[in-house]
């Protein structure tokens, strides 16, 4: 737990990263001098490096194993995160959210592959819904604490404290961390996953291999419908949605937001710890899918939802979103068992599909549907503004159920 503790806070980190746009939305808007369109391009510069990094970071952890991925991600994340915090203009603060992102990206799959190694079989599903929790734990420190923090130091502050302590971690996961538990003088746990007598196929023949299987097609698509609406909203676009509907403050609307990723993240361990007693994945997958799009139409559009109507109904939807994490064991059971690490990174490509196109479309549409209203500066945009906008979400999770 010790190792897979180390990598999981890497994890955290790149979750907090991930959200944190969406309580500074008004300063970063107001410093760049941006509108929605390119606010939502800023923050998904870590999205559009973090799905490039999928595939490959899948292949290395198979070929390179998940401590030099751990280790090495720290290191670029933590110079990526000085890089934005002390950015001059839009374009260093994008490049800084690109080095980001792409360095994060190793850490879901390389805390997958550790799992595979430190823990047995049956205990996958729910290390893998844990690792969500601590990941959206990320998100919610990102929430009412970031905000606090931001008023008080500043953005540019708190983003190069977080950059130091990055690479803090990434010093003591290579000191720590080791690839399989022999190597600490542990009985490994690995050979129930790969041993296999006949020789591995190359990365790429790998990657070819996995997506012969119809599943692997079915469940790399079907994800982005789930963590895509909610990493949308509560990642960036629901605090001034919620001060657009509602008149919520900042911090209020930031623990609205955090609420829902809190119940996400509850929601991770619960199910994977079900689906692994009762020995299935897709009913707990497809109930979890179809609770969240109804869920995500409840709010959007249900008329006279107040904001405590609101707030419960939304830890409804994050609670049912975390389904989605049943989509890696489902994966890694229906390829061959050296190819876990390439398929984690398929699954998890497809993960972060949805809000890398949901966050910039929205933002995008928004300013389309901007009828010039502003506060200090900063462009304004009213509820029907984000209705029709947050139509591209409850789309998305209608056709996440289609798939699954």
């Amino acid at each position: 737990w010790g190792v897979w503790g180390l990598g999981a806070v890497f994890y955290l980190i790149g979750f907090y990263q991930r959200v944190a746009p969406a309580v500074m939305t008004a300063e970063l808007m107001r410093d760049f001098d941006i509108s929605a369109a390119a606010l939502g391009n800023l923050s998904a510069c870590y999205l559009y490096a973090y799905v490039a990094m999928q595939i490959p970071t899948g292949i290395l952890a198979d070929a390179l194993g998940p401590r030099r991925l751990l280790a090495g991600g720290c290191l670029v994340a933590g110079l990526g995160t000085l890089l934005f915090g002390l950015g001059p203009g839009l374009l260093w603060a994008g490049l800084g959210r690109l080095l980001i992102g792409g360095s994060v990206a190793v850490a879901f799959v390389a805390l997958l592959k550790l799992a595979s190694h430190w823990f047995s079989p049956r205990r996958f599903a729910l290390a893998s819904g844990l690792a969500l929790f601590w990941g959206v734990m990320g998100a919610v420190s990102a929430g009412v604490p970031l905000r606090l923090l931001v008023d008080a130091f500043g953005w540019r502050g708190v983003m190069l404290a977080a950059g130091l302590v990055t690479l803090a971690l990434g010093g003591v996961i290579w000191l720590w961390v080791r690839d399989d538990p022999s190597q600490k003088g542990y009985r490994s746990l690995a050979a129930q996953f790969t041993r296999d007598a006949t020789p591995r196929p190359s990365p790429l023949a790998g990657l070819r291999r996995i997506f012969a299987y119809r599943n692997t097609w079915l469940l790399f698509c079907a994800p982005s419908g789930q963590a895509g609406p909610i990493l949308a909203f509560a990642g960036l676009w629901g605090v001034p949605y919620l001060q657009a509907r509602y008149g919520l403050s900042q911090a209020e609307g930031a623990a609205v937001c955090s609420a829902m990723m809190i119940a996400w993240a509850l929601g991770g361990p619960i199910m994977g710890a079900l689906s692994d007693r009762l020995g299935r994945r897709k009913p707990l997958y497809l109930a979890g899918g179809i609770g969240s799009c109804l869920g995500w139409a409840a709010l959007l559009y249900l008329p006279g939802l107040g904001p405590l109507a609101f707030l419960i109904l939304g830890v409804g939807v994050g609670f049912a979103t975390g389904s989605m994490i049943l989509g890696f064991a489902f994966a890694k059971e229906s390829v061959p068992a050296p190819r876990a690490g390439t398929s984690a990174g398929v699954i998890n490509m497809g993960v972060m599909l949805g809000p890398t196109i949901l966050q910039p479309a929205i933002g995008a549409l928004l300013d389309l549907l901007w009828e010039g209203g502003l506060a200090g500066g900063v462009r304004v945009y009213s509820p029907r503004s984000y209705d029709l906008a947050f139509g591209l979400m409850l789309a998305w999770s209608l056709v996440s159920c289609l798939l699954l």
